[in-house]
């Protein structure tokens, strides 16, 4: 059994299981660093963590154009339903399984809001996501700074990927990231939302090193390249 992870670049990746295609985060258009476009991806779910455009991205263009669910918290999910998109909506420490996997929301410390030009659309409470399918575990952090709680997504679950971001500014940056990695003790980390942007660029090459100094694996992903477990 095996899951197929494709870093699209940000914090945008393509998850392929035996019979599904999904996808976390699909920001692409306007995305620099995006290795694929909209028109293009297979998606049979769109999984959510937050509201900023740069991760909602074009979720409702490719919902609409594969019929795929999006599953977001419940205030972002009933934005995306009023766009004509199908929605499953959930919330925080809420889980469920779909025919594709399981989806348990968990903590995320960040923002999240829909920019309009009238102003700004409340979008829930920022969320990360497990994702459980073929036996293995995907934790995608979202945006977040570092959080106590980490320590106990670690300690509940057995992580095979974890997904957290670098990039300093508006999230975490590598040294809260390092301790991170420690803490949701997974079996290999993936650096992300880093680079999109000069104001978040980092080294994600040092990054990993100072992981395998702890004796974590990491893996540095360019946009398009994947990594199966």
């Amino acid at each position: 059994m095996t899951m197929k992870l494709t870093y699209l670049g940000h914090a945008s990746f393509a998850i392929e299981t035996k019979s599904h295609h999904l996808l976390i985060d699909p920001f692409l258009s306007g995305n620099p660093n995006s290795s694929i476009a909209a028109d293009e991806v297979k998606a049979d779910a769109i999984l959510l963590t937050h509201a900023h455009a740069d991760h909602v991205g074009d979720t409702v263009a490719i919902a609409k154009r594969t019929g795929a669910t999006v599953v977001a918290v419940y205030e972002l999910a009933a934005w995306l339903a009023a766009q004509g998109v199908k929605t499953h909506p959930m919330h925080l420490g809420g889980s469920h399984v779909f025919p594709f996997g399981r989806v348990k929301l968990t903590l995320a410390f960040h923002g999240s809001a829909i920019e309009t030009e009238s102003g700004m659309i409340y979008g829930g409470n920022p969320a990360g996501i497990l994702f459980t399918a073929e036996g293995k575990t995907f934790y995608h952090s979202g945006d977040t700074a570092l959080f106590g709680d980490m320590k106990w997504i670690g300690e509940l679950n057995d992580i095979d990927v974890a997904a957290l971001p670098i990039g300093d500014n508006f999230t975490m940056g590598p040294e809260d990231a390092l301790i991170a990695a420690q803490w949701v003790k997974a079996k290999t980390v993936i650096p992300m939302h880093y680079d999109t942007f000069p104001l978040i660029a980092q080294d994600a090459a040092s990054f990993v090193h100072q992981l395998a100094d702890k004796g974590i694996d990491g893996k540095v992903l360019k946009p398009g390249e994947s990594f199966t477990v």
